[in-house]
């Protein structure tokens, strides 16, 4: 693990499956928030210079102390893989685990709630698993909340399916709300963020 540096890059890795079908699937909101973030900062994605993701690299905060150099990232790998470009990135980029923060979907909150938190397990989330596997634990997660899927569908069918049209009437203020939790933890620090976002 890489030692912490206040003024070393961020790197905020939205996690997602490339490619159209998948786009609205609930297992997409990590891409989706990146998306999101991408816009704020005036720039588009465009393919990494090393690592199978596309990229944008930018500052997020105000100008002075609290602006943040960070790379938005969407790993182009798929999901069970996310491990791989998130640590080619690090390296490339120099980030410290502790300046990572991966954006997923969590099935064990509900739907639109949020929690930021560093460290702990993948609870079965492939794409957290993956990347655990590669860095460690000690990299921070925005865990985005889709709820458990309905009656007896299986987990991996409900993740790879679109939100339902009543979710889609909040997705937008859903995925905006998770968008301002990324920049918060980013510029004032994770317990900052988490008494403003973890209610």
């Amino acid at each position: 693990m890489r030692m912490s540096d206040e003024n070393a890059p961020w790197l905020i890795a939205g996690l997602g499956n490339p490619g159209p079908e998948y786009a609205m699937n609930r297992h997409n909101v990590g891409f989706m928030v990146a998306d999101l973030l991408a816009q704020r900062m005036g720039a588009k994605f465009k393919r990494a210079t090393k690592g199978q993701a596309q990229v944008v690299e930018g500052r997020i905060g105000p100008p002075g102390p609290a602006n943040r150099r960070v790379i938005l990232a969407k790993p182009m790998s798929f999901m069970n893989v996310s491990g791989g470009p998130v640590t080619a990135l690090s390296d490339f980029y120099k980030v410290p685990t502790e300046h990572i923060v991966a954006v997923h979907d969590e099935l064990d909150i509900d739907y639109g709630v949020l929690r930021l938190k560093l460290g702990g397990g993948d609870n079965g989330h492939n794409g957290l698993k993956s990347i655990t596997k590669a860095l460690g634990s000690d990299y921070h997660r925005v865990r985005f909340g889709i709820g458990r899927p309905p009656g007896r569908m299986q987990v991996a069918d409900f993740v790879l399916k679109d939100f339902s049209s009543a979710e889609r009437k909040e997705l937008d203020y859903f995925v905006d709300r998770a968008a301002d939790a990324v920049e918060a933890l980013v510029i004032e620090g994770l317990e900052r963020a988490q008494s403003t976002y973890n209610s």
